[in-house]
């Protein structure tokens, strides 16, 4: 029998692991149920036994990892998949060995052809899936992924460059041998050129082998001509560089017209004119040859470019205005826009017959998504309670939903969100056609919005009528109002309208609970002391502060965040960000819970935050803010 051992970061899912003997070519497939899971202090320890013809082996395998950074920017979420899976279970040999494979995979790629993800599989891990799949990659995208997979595997295999065999190159050591500027290294790695995640002398930096090297030069010979003829510049032609647009601004020029007419006389590429003409800006103010061009647009700019876009604005005034050319303002419209669009509550009540076959659904959605039907009797005149002011009596014109028109309401708005949010689900792979999904989630949450209206119109009579029982005088009465209308709209959310239920007795009971939490005990004796009318105005005084001051202060607080927050790396940002809840609408994470997520143990994640928590106090006395941070 053989006894094998695995070690694991976590013990979240079945695992199920294949390993082949070294005495044996029988390959051997062991189940591991999550309740077999044997949680230790760091890591957990599962024992299965299986039998290998003739031999006893003990296997070990162990998954590190020191934390660092995985790309998240995949275009392909099955390979994403693949990378998480080996760079947790994989050993380091095997991680240096899949990595050679996809950089082999990787040259053999023809443009304009699908590859099916079980022939990637296996041309990385030299086995295929259980269960086939028939999901395809493009060609761009797999070429893209295999970059990224290369990366991610050097990386979490932590491997030094004395360890391989032949040369390894910097990022310097190419710039030098090329006599290029390290942006164009930077593009080369975006054309093509291999790069890993290696140790250097312990320090974790991007490395080239010499292997990766040759074959892009192979491969790519006038890109590297053209990149050897635009060596980087020097200090005279820099000067040179600035003394004509200086000239050409004095004429007149805009900076695009300088750019592009400096690009042609001097023979230089138009980032190489504009990236020169900025640093010189940036490091003589007083001297800058286009002191009124901004720097890079904070949060607040980007958000005052959409706020004006959806007012009318046009395309150009916003180029004028915030001194940003056309398709940076496009970009910028198009990540608000998507910022804006993954904000969105679609929070709904799923109903399995939103996920019907298509034939089926398509009936049935007609059905769904129909005009509200007409009541089969007229609904019956209401008394309006007396002592109600004109506009909340004019609440009882609005007639009450019969059983099935409720039921219609709700299953058509809670359709509608689903079909929004399976649509922004789609939005990361959509490629060109994000702006055509956007505007059908526009459309989809705008007529949800319209039906959740008609349905929160049709029972605010309920909220007065429930306040009025709830209330002796006139007192607060539509502070009373106010919180009852609140606890509809809520009620309307969660009110699951495929049980059955009459919704006014759900909405009546969240309307009463929230009454019984919001009135004082005080509140029933508030008449009881009080005997003259100065009395009666300081018990009524309003202590708040200004709501736009504290906007005001909120805003400066998070722009004095943002920038000390730069100091540190994007690792200790995720960190911090998590740990403290920063991002809007999250809730703060325990270590573990960060632990889990960037695949690491609570304890590294506490010193990589008592880490990052130092750089941020220093940085705060260093602006003079003054903030209170944890340990």
């Amino acid at each position: 029998m053989a006894r094998s051992r695995w070690w694991f970061r976590n013990a979240k899912w079945d695992w199920k692991l294949s390993f082949q003997s070294r005495f044996s070519e029988a390959k051997q497939t062991v189940s591991c149920p999550t309740d077999r899971v044997i949680p230790g202090q760091h890591r957990y320890e599962v024992e299965r036994s299986a039998g290998v013809a003739g031999n006893s082996i003990d296997i070990t395998y162990h998954s590190t990892g020191k934390g660092m950074a995985m790309h998240e920017e995949y275009r392909d979420a099955k390979i994403q998949e693949l990378r998480d899976q080996l760079t947790r279970f994989a050993p380091k040999a095997k991680k240096v060995e899949q990595a050679a494979l996809a950089e082999k995979l990787c040259s053999e790629i023809e443009p304009n052809r699908p590859y099916s993800f079980d022939y990637l599989c296996f041309r990385i891990t030299n086995y295929r899936p259980e269960k086939p799949s028939r999901h395809n990659v493009e060609a761009a995208d797999l070429k893209h992924d295999l970059h990224l997979l290369i990366e991610d595997l050097s990386d979490s295999a932590d491997v030094a460059v004395n360890e391989f065999s032949e040369p390894v190159h910097t990022v310097d050591d190419l710039s030098r041998l090329f006599s290029v500027s390290t942006k164009t290294i930077s593009r080369w790695r975006d054309a093509g050129l291999v790069s890993r995640r290696l140790l250097f002398g312990g320090r974790k930096r991007v490395g080239f082998l010499h292997s990766s090297v040759e074959a892009f030069i192979a491969n790519n010979r006038e890109k590297i001509r053209r990149g050897e003829r635009f060596s980087q510049l020097s200090d005279d032609e820099k000067s040179e560089m600035v003394e004509r647009a200086r000239q050409l601004v004095e004429g007149g020029a805009s900076l695009s017209d300088v750019t592009r007419q400096l690009s042609e006389q001097m023979n230089r590429s138009p980032e190489t004119i504009r990236y020169t003409l900025k640093n010189f800006d940036a490091d003589h103010q007083s001297l800058a040859i286009f002191p009124n061009h901004r720097a890079t647009l904070t949060d607040d700019d980007k958000r005052a470019i959409f706020k004006l876009a959806t007012q009318g604005a046009s395309v150009s005034q916003l180029c004028k205005r915030f001194k940003r050319t056309r398709s940076s303002i496009q970009r910028i419209l198009l990540d608000m826009r998507m910022q804006h669009v993954m904000e969105l509550p679609l929070d709904y009540m799923y109903n399995e017959d939103f996920d019907a076959p298509a034939r089926i659904l398509e009936a049935r959605e007609a059905e769904i998504l129909a005009p509200l039907p007409e009541a089969t009797t007229p609904p019956r005149k209401v008394r309006v309670p007396s002592g109600l002011p004109s506009y909340l009596a004019a609440l009882y014109d609005v007639p009450l939903l019969n059983r099935e028109q409720e039921y219609h309401l709700f299953r058509k708005m809670n359709y509608l969100k689903h079909k929004a949010s399976r649509l922004r689900d789609s939005l990361e792979t959509a490629g060109a056609s994000r702006t055509a999904i956007m505007d059908q989630i526009d459309s989809l949450y705008e007529e949800a919005v319209k039906v959740k209206n008609k349905i929160v119109q049709s029972n605010l009579r309920l909220v007065v009528s429930i306040a009025k029982r709830h209330v002796a005088s006139s007192d607060d009465f539509f502070a009373l109002i106010s919180d009852g209308n609140m606890s509809l709209i809520r009620a309307v959310e969660k009110f699951d309208y495929s049980r059955g239920n009459k919704f006014s007795t759900y909405a009546s009971w969240a309307i009463m609970k929230n009454f019984a939490r919001t009135i004082p005990s005080e509140f029933k004796h508030r008449d009881r002391f009080r005997t003259t009318t100065e009395e009666l105005f300081l018990s009524r005084q309003d202590d708040r502060l200004d709501p736009y001051a504290e906007e005001t202060v909120q805003r400066s607080r998070q722009r004095e965040l943002s920038k000390i927050l730069d100091r540190l790396d994007e690792r200790e940002q995720k960190i911090i960000t998590a740990r403290f809840g920063l991002g809007r609408g999250n809730e703060p994470l325990t270590l573990k819970e960060v632990g889990d997520e960037m695949g690491v143990t609570k304890e590294r994640i506490r010193q990589l935050e008592v880490r990052a928590l130092m750089k941020l106090r220093e940085a705060a006395n260093e602006a003079k803010i003054d903030v209170e941070l944890g340990s």
